[in-house]
């Protein structure tokens, strides 16, 4: 557990991992809310199975939590990722990137949750953060 938690960015940068945090963390459970209170079944029976549907509630919901909080930020942070490619399977790989039109649906929101998870995911969640509190505070300057 030790290799995952070896060191945390300190400085301004680690300001900028919080907001991150906060941002897609709170994004992520208030995307997985509405799932989690349904976790096998909130795709309805024409979706995949339930223990997939669990996976993606629990995913949204406790990914977030997790990254929010910033402990066992790398899990939450695999959690929201996978989680955001099966969004994209199940959901969005029909739709185009991005539109103009606010009335068309894209998976712009999907990819850009999935990148700031891989962010997290690569380089922790920084100084400020449960993890740092409970596993050191090594630094890696920026």
């Amino acid at each position: 557990m030790q290799r995952f938690f070896s060191n945390f960015i300190d400085g301004p940068a680690a300001v900028g991992l919080l907001v991150m945090r906060f941002v897609l963390g709170m994004g992520m459970m208030a995307h997985g809310w509405s799932k989690i209170q349904k976790p096998f079944e909130w795709m309805g029976p024409d979706g995949p199975p339930g223990f997939l549907q669990a996976l993606g509630a629990l995913g949204e919901f406790g990914g977030g939590l997790a990254i929010l909080l910033g402990l066992l930020t790398p899990l939450g942070a695999l959690g929201v990722l996978c989680t955001m490619i099966g969004a994209w399977y199940f959901a969005h790989r029909d739709l185009p990137w991005l539109s103009t039109n606010p009335k068309v649906k894209t998976f712009e929101y999907a990819a850009l949750y999935g990148a700031l998870a891989l962010t997290l995911l690569l380089t922790g969640p920084g100084r400020f953060s449960l993890d740092a509190l409970i596993w050191g505070r090594k630094k890696r300057g920026i």
